[in-house]
């Protein structure tokens, strides 16, 4: 079967993409990495000794970035249905982390420690069907926030990859309930075309026991 004309203009753009170069002279797993790297600069989200949780971690550029950051006294652990490669300073736990067994084994890891941030760079696998691929990415966003919502400590923050469309401005509004404040950001390594934004949500705000 020949290669449609997107696959064609994809591996063009991956050929000569400087991410993607720079990626491969840094050593990072993805040229993802840079994504993180440039919102944490700006926001300062990795704080040595920090506890993240990485969902949907494969191939682990996100979790090398954070191990990095986070030091030696920091934990990183990666969750994701995908194997992952070993990562030095990073605990991979291969899941579906909606499953018990999975949360299982992360609390085994996590030995009491309360999580600072979680991190989301998910997408599904697109079907070109925008209105589908669009309502599945909004659905694993959901999926992650519900996962930081349980899994923060008070205070902490929560960073996912979103596409901007039809259920975007509806998961923005219940981002800002839940939390203190939500921001936007596309970093320089999202593709120009890339309707991808990341939503960054700091402080998660304590829920009433009030129905």
């Amino acid at each position: 079967m020949k290669p449609s004309k997107t696959s064609k203009q994809w591996m063009r753009e991956h050929i000569n993409d400087p991410f993607v170069h720079l990626a491969q002279k840094e050593g990072y797993r993805s040229r993802a990495a840079y994504k993180l790297l440039e919102i944490d600069a700006k926001d300062h989200l990795l704080k040595s000794g920090m506890v993240v949780v990485d969902l949907g971690a494969t191939p682990g550029g996100w979790s090398q970035v954070a191990a990095r950051q986070v030091g030696r006294g920091g934990k990183v652990i990666a969750l994701d249905l995908l194997p992952l490669d070993p990562l030095a300073g990073v605990d991979f736990i291969q899941g579906d982390f909606r499953e018990e067994v999975v949360l299982k084994q992360l609390e085994a890891l996590l030995q009491g420690k309360h999580v600072g941030l979680v991190i989301s760079d998910m997408a599904p696998n697109m079907s070109g069907v925008q209105s589908a691929d669009l309502a599945r990415a909004i659905h694993l966003a959901e999926l992650a926030m519900e996962f930081a919502l349980e899994h923060l400590k008070p205070g902490g923050s929560f960073l996912v990859k979103v596409f901007q469309g039809v259920g975007f401005e509806e998961f923005l509004k219940l981002m800002k309930s839940r939390f203190a404040k939500v921001v936007t950001r596309k970093p320089k390594a999202s593709r120009d075309r890339s309707s991808e934004l990341y939503l960054l949500a700091t402080t998660k705000l304590e829920q009433s026991n009030e129905s």
